[in-house]
């Protein structure tokens, strides 16, 4: 039986964190946060454990998972389920940070894969709110090395070698494995990365919960991980409107930054799913006479054998697919 064909939106999977708020229903509409510490929302996640579900449709209530063992090829594409079985390969977040998140790292696929059976996590960011004075520290301010940083780590100035970048709304930043990285607080941010879980938090600033214990620290974990180097993080990029303007191109996602102002048709070659984040504004897609109506704060999934589309609206959308 063939798949019925339709722009599928998923159930958010919200996380309380210690360093969340409340800006993902303020702002970005997601209801029923869970604490007024809700950090995340996964948007669309084959994680072990976090299973995104379908919202509306044909197939409502079906698990992203059970689709994929039935529709491989036309959800995935064939270039991508040749290459990942029935896996999805990436995962999608929207993150509010109330106060700074932990100062960390992710390793590579070779050290993920041997510690933990997992991905790497390779990931970009993608400011969609930044309050006055907030900022990203993203890699280290010079070439450092393990001596350096274990020093400053043990004295409580690592901050003092680390890069801080200043945050503003439509900033990227592509985030290879091993880069030390923290998103500081008033920030709210939409995150592409690799299917994995695995972080290794360094610094996580002394804080405690209510019964006065801190989170677990992964510094051995870290070490070998790291790249010590300078990294080249921040990207910049087009803006044409109604035309996908590349922002990040790795081995494991490209992400486009499209300005819908009107329409723009769209058609793919069936190799590779897209996923659209509405990061601003409303759009439409039409499909075979249908409309299907998105907003701010929506994460869409085109199944890759729906070739072909229109997108209609007023919008800020980041167009992610595999090459």
């Amino acid at each position: 039986m063939s798949m019925e064909m339709y722009p599928l939106i998923f159930e958010p999977i919200l996380k309380d964190r210690i360093w969340g708020g409340t800006k993902l229903e303020t702002d970005l509409g997601k209801t029923n946060l869970p604490t007024k510490t809700t950090g995340e929302s996964w948007e669309l996640s084959a994680v072990n454990g976090d299973v995104s579900v379908v919202k509306d449709g044909a197939y409502a209530g079906k698990p992203l998972t059970e689709l994929l063992e039935k529709y491989p090829a036309e959800i995935l594409g064939t270039k991508v389920h040749e290459q990942f079985g029935t896996q999805f390969p990436l995962l999608f977040k929207f993150l509010d940070a109330r106060e700074d998140l932990s100062i960390q790292v992710h390793p590579n696929d070779e050290l993920a894969k041997k510690r933990h059976n997992s991905f790497g996590k390779t990931e970009m960011w993608y400011v969609m709110q930044a309050d006055e004075g907030s900022r990203i520290i993203v890699g280290f301010k010079h070439k450092s090395n393990p001596e350096e940083y274990l020093k400053h780590l043990e004295d409580k100035n690592l901050i003092e070698i680390l890069n801080e970048v200043p945050a503003e709304k439509g900033q990227t930043f592509f985030l290879e494995t091993g880069t030390i990285h923290a998103i500081g607080a008033g920030i709210v941010i939409a995150e592409i990365q690799q299917t994995s879980d695995i972080t290794y938090r360094i610094y996580d600033w002394d804080r405690v919960d209510a019964n006065g214990k801190g989170r677990e620290l992964h510094v051995d974990l870290a070490l070998d991980a790291m790249n010590y180097n300078t990294t080249d993080t921040q990207k910049n990029y087009t803006q044409e409107p109604n035309q996908s303007n590349v922002m990040v191109d790795c081995p494991y996602f490209t992400t486009s930054y499209l300005p819908l102002d009107g329409s723009a048709g769209k058609s793919g070659n069936g190799e590779s799913f897209t996923v659209y984040i509405c990061t601003d504004g409303a759009f439409s897609v039409e499909l075979d006479g249908k409309k299907y109506d998105f907003k701010k704060g929506d994460t869409v999934l085109i199944p890759a054998a729906m070739q072909s589309y229109l997108l209609n609206g007023k919008a800020t959308l980041l167009e992610i697919s595999i090459s």
